[in-house]
Order: structure tokens, then C-alpha cells, then sequence
């Protein structure tokens, strides 16, 4: 049975291409297609959704809601949704579909990388090809697939001082020395 996946892209660093005359890396053109196409998709049939092509520091609310109103759109219509997204806002963006979407009827995964796609020692294709993974194997809700861990929103955070993602453990409530109480 093939599996229908939708991939919302919407920039960030996975898809930052250098600018030999700038000297920088911009969100400009997508590599995304570039890496799905050196992948063996048996039993997947993706579907492309080019959304946006920003860097996620600039993204708007509006921005995130878009996100995530597509995302539910197309949650609707496919077996799982892989939305590609910079990483310094991604969480903001996966708590915006937990309250668009609450759970949604499939698993909606957003991954990125910490690196370009065009750099030697990116995290990008590796990010891309579990996220595909888990996308078709991980119980309906919002995820952050990167660096070998699922997580699941509500509760993620972005480590920087890592580079990579975790949950965030709950809040526990010193009592006060004096009265004993939280």
C-alpha cells in the first residue's frame, strides 16, 4: 500500500544555498527536491507543498499560522505530513498546530537541520530520511524528528547550547523554607 506524505517546506537552514558574491547563506532557492530525489521513496508518494522560503527568525505569527492551518489541511488529505522548517522557531510553529489542530487524524512531523543541506557535514539528509520514517510509523499527533529522537509537542524546547532538540521536564514547585507550602 503506498503511503501519501505531504512535505511542506517552508525554508530555514536545510534549505540556506551560499551566495559565492555575497558571501553568505540565504534562503533563496529550495534543495529540497535535490535531496528527495537521492532517496529510495518505495511505497511513497510525496506530495510538495512550497509554502515559504524563510529563514524562521523572520517568520510572523501569521507565518506560523499559515503553517499550521496548511498542515491541517493537509492532514486531511494524506497519510502523514513532513513540514521542513528553520530550527530556531520550530517549536513555535509545532505548538501553533497542537492548538490549531489539537491531534491531528495523521502524524504531522516538522524537522530542519542545524546545518545547510549543502554543507559537507550537515545534519540534513539524515534529519530528512527519519522523519519520512517516523511519519509513517508514529501514532497521529505533532513531532520534532531530528538527530535520531521523536518528540512529541506540547513541551519541546530547542537546546542551543547542544544544537539539537528535548522535552522539557515539568516544573517542580520548591516549597517555601518557612511555611512548608508550594
Amino acid at each position: 500500500m503506498t503511503k501519501r506524505i505531504a512535505i511542506i517546506s517552508t525554508g530555514g537552514t536545510i534549505e540556506k544555498t551560499y551566495d559565492e558574491l555575497a558571501g553568505a547563506l540565504h534562503n533563496e532557492v529550495s534543495v529540497l527536491d535535490v535531496m528527495l530525489a537521492s532517496l529510495q521513496l518505495r511505497g511513497v508518494k510525496i506530495v510538495r507543498i512550497p509554502l515559504m522560503n524563510k529563514d524562521s527568525r523572520e517568520m510572523s505569527d501569521a507565518d506560523h499560522t499559515l503553517i499550521a492551518r496548511t498542515a491541517e489541511a493537509m492532514a486531511e488529505a494524506q497519510d502523514g505530513v513532513v513540514i521542513v522548517h528553520g530550527t530556531d522557531t520550530l517549536t513555535v510553529t509545532g505548538d501553533r498546530i497542537v492548538e490549531v489542530t489539537g491531534t491531528p487524524r495523521v502524524p504531522i512531523i516538522l524537522t530542519g537541520a542545524m546545518r545547510p543541506y549543502e554543507l559537507r557535514n550537515s545534519d540534513a539528509e539524515q534529519n530528512m530520511i527519519e522523519s519520512l520514517l517516523a511519519v509513517q510509523i508514529v501514532d497521529p499527533g505533532v513531532y520534532v524528528c531530528i538527530h535520531n529522537h521523536v518528540l512529541s509537542f506540547p513541551g519541546v524546547v530547542k537546546n542551543r547550547i547542544k544544537g539539537t532538540f528535548e522535552r522539557v521536564k515539568p516544573s517542580t514547585t520548591i516549597p517555601d523554607a518557612d511555611t512548608g507550602e508550594a
